[in-house]
């Protein structure tokens, strides 16, 4: 392989794996089981030239294929790259997800899936609020309500989202029956889940 053929392949795979790492979510909610024969490629492809970028630092003592190897590596274990999409996420839609809760609160929009009591499936122009479908979640609780909008919303289980809490009282671990393995506040009366 010509030393700027492998150049450029180091190039395009680098970004290639970055814009994966901060694009996957919302591939996986468009494509969902085609993501894992795709990650399986990319990240194969990028083993591949991250050898032929080794052997042609050796053969030919081109370092430069390698470095933008190793530096994406490096990018990969020191960038939180779900966390800054997750506050990108937050930030971007905290004001259009504040209006759906007051439309909630309200009794503008009311539970309208048949064979689920606390879902609400959104408005066309609200959809992209909540991954998944566009669903959100209502639970009621004592004193107020609790709104789950998906940022990941599994094929048979886990989820995670973001959750506005009417009493601004942290979520339960049983919440949205789920077993929620981590709970983050992420401002006042909001805070991020996760479950398994």
């Amino acid at each position: 392989m010509k030393q700027n053929q492998l150049l450029l392949l180091s190039f395009i795979t680098s970004i290639c794996v970055i814009l994966y790492q901060f694009f996957q979510w919302s591939l996986f909610d468009i494509f969902s089981f085609l993501m894992v024969p795709v990650m399986f490629l990319l990240f194969g492809f990028f083993i591949v030239i991250t050898i032929l970028a080794v052997v042609s630092l050796f053969k030919k003592r081109d370092w430069k294929p390698i470095t933008i190897q190793v530096v994406t590596i490096v990018l990969l274990f020191i960038v939180p790259f779900n966390q800054i999409v997750l506050d990108l996420n937050f930030k971007l839609n905290q004001t259009e997800r504040e209006k759906i809760i007051k439309m909630v609160v309200n009794g503008e929009i009311k539970p309208n899936v048949t064979d689920n009591s606390s879902l609400i499936h959104l408005p066309k122009k609200y959809d992209h609020l909540s991954a998944g479908g566009g669903d959100i979640v209502v639970e009621k609780t004592s004193n107020g309500y609790n709104i789950l909008f998906f940022t990941f919303r599994g094929v048979l289980d886990g989820f995670s989202g973001f959750v506005y809490a009417t009493t601004d009282q942290k979520p339960l671990k049983n919440a949205f029956d789920g077993d929620i393995k981590e709970i983050n506040r992420m401002a006042k009366n909001w805070f991020f889940i996760s479950s398994n």
